[in-house]
């Protein structure tokens, strides 16, 4: 275990999944604003033209899953960039990562599960109104689903301890 209690094996895959998240996140970000600025853009993900994830990052559900333009205008600061909120997930799925309670447990599972939803949700949309494939985007779903299981593992192992405490 480390100092924080939390599993040495656990704090080194919750850094790797969130560092490679984070690096996903901030990269489509990138391409998002450089296709923004310059329409004649190709980032390096573009493969060809049904692989193209310069085309998934600038279309209608790059931004706020596509839902949040239906409440607000298009231009609105809450209708932000997903790899906006990628950032942000992941950062707190690292910060939360280092401490070993029950509630910050719950909100790495619980918000696990939303970017999970999220992810299906967008691979949905991916696969089946946009007809494309994205590398980073498969790529952060994969990350998704692997926090939600280390996360699962955290939850489990914190009961498992907290059972066994009371039995001593």
């Amino acid at each position: 275990m480390s100092s924080a209690g939390v599993p040495k094996w656990e704090y080194r895959v919750r850094f790797l999944l969130c560092f490679l998240g984070l690096a996903l996140s901030v990269y489509a970000l990138h391409v998002e604003l450089s296709r923004e600025n310059d329409p004649e853009y190709r980032a390096m993900c573009d493969l060809g033209r049904s692989v193209s994830c310069s085309k998934v990052f600038t279309s209608r559900w790059g931004r706020g899953f596509g839902l949040v333009q239906i409440f607000t205008s298009k231009d609105s600061v809450l209708n932000q960039p997903n790899s906006v909120l990628g950032i942000v997930f992941y950062a707190l799925q690292l910060g939360l990562g280092q401490l070993a309670s029950s509630r910050a447990a719950l909100f790495l599972v619980g918000s696990s599960w939303v970017s999970v939803a999220g992810s299906v949700y967008l691979a949905i949309i991916l696969a089946f109104v946009l007809g494309d494939f994205c590398v980073v985007c498969v790529s952060t779903y994969i990350v998704n689903f692997a926090l939600l299981y280390t996360n699962l593992k955290r939850r489990t192992g914190l009961e498992g301890r907290l059972k066994r405490a009371k039995r001593q």
